[in-house]
């Protein structure tokens, strides 16, 4: 947890609003992510400063479900080790990405309702897929228990390991509220004040 916290605190002041594109839609990571809640930081932060941090938490949380389900969970292992191989060998926009825009539609949102883009990533990442593999043959009725099992287990080590981390990130509120005091509030208060210049009437 260290080394994420240490990592978002070196990211902070690299953020600038200029570089921070409002969406209409809700954020699926952040929407009630425990770790906001957790960390302490105000409802008010931008939300990329905020998705950068529970991007960082979550990536955590997947590499030790990872390791786990890859020692422990054979089945579901072989499920999900089946699913990657086809769905990576294709165009991923979202490959590689940086925490900070990890988890997010890479395609912005239509200026002008009624005018799509000509093309979007998500679009080209669908083109570019492969032919599905060929369907397995059926799980047997004692296969699928076994999955199910391993998928309830799966979840309640993702619960564990998540509630441990929120639990160890309570101990960096401090840095993280003072982070966003001095490199976050300075910028958003100075954006304000333009936008409130602008919008006074002449004298």
């Amino acid at each position: 947890m260290n080394t994420a916290v240490d990592a978002w605190l070196a990211w902070v002041p690299k953020w600038e609003p200029a570089a921070y594109r409002a969406r209409t839609r809700l954020c699926r990571r952040c929407t009630g992510s425990p770790v906001l809640v957790a960390s302490g930081i105000p409802e008010g932060t931008p939300h990329q400063v905020k998705h950068s941090l529970v991007s960082r938490v979550q990536r955590i949380v997947d590499r030790v479900v990872d390791d786990y389900t890859a020692e422990h969970l054979p089945m579901l292992h072989a499920e999900l080790s089946g699913a990657d191989m086809w769905r990576v060998a294709g165009y991923d926009p979202a490959a590689g990405l940086d925490p900070e825009y990890d988890g997010l539609d890479p395609d912005p949102e239509p200026t002008e309702a009624g005018q799509p883009f000509l093309f979007t990533m998500a679009g080209l990442a669908a083109e570019s897929q492969p032919e599905p593999p060929l369907p397995r043959p059926p799980l047997s009725q004692a296969e699928k228990e076994q999955l199910r099992r391993e998928i309830e287990l799966a979840d309640l080590r993702a619960a564990d390991i998540g509630n441990e981390v929120c639990f160890s990130l309570m101990a960096h509120r401090p840095r993280i509220a003072a982070a966003i005091d001095r490199f976050v509030e300075p910028q958003v208060r100075a954006m304000l004040d333009d936008l409130s210049r602008n919008l006074e009437p002449p004298a």
